[in-house]
């Protein structure tokens, strides 16, 4: 059995993303526009994570700080799931508390 998820970008002349999209037929999410992605695949031989960060040029800064605070608390919740190290998780969680309160992320919801 396989599972694929597509990611589609549409770049403009200076090559920089104008649109994002993407497709999971197992999730139902059919060619869904999004504004910003990180993905990360892990090197096993090399031992290194390998990454693709793409943003649309009309993604809003505000939107993007979100983003990223919304992500720091998905690593931790993922880190904990995948290695069971409450104490590690819990400080994850602070630097993430720690970073939507110095940006005022949680007073703009």
């Amino acid at each position: 059995m396989q599972s694929e998820i597509k990611i589609t970008v549409t770049l403009d002349d200076n090559k920089i993303p104008e649109k994002l999209s993407w497709t999971a037929p197992d999730g139902g999410i059919n060619d869904e526009e999004s504004k910003a992605l990180m993905l990360a695949v892990w090197d096993s031989a090399q031992k290194e994570a390998l990454r693709i960060d793409l943003w649309t040029k009309d993604m809003p800064v505000d939107e993007m700080k979100l983003f990223f605070h919304q992500t720091l608390v998905s690593m931790s919740e993922t880190f904990m799931r995948a290695t069971g190290d409450e104490k590690m998780t819990e400080t994850m969680k602070d630097f993430a508390a720690y970073f939507a309160d110095k940006l005022n992320l949680l007073d703009n919801n």
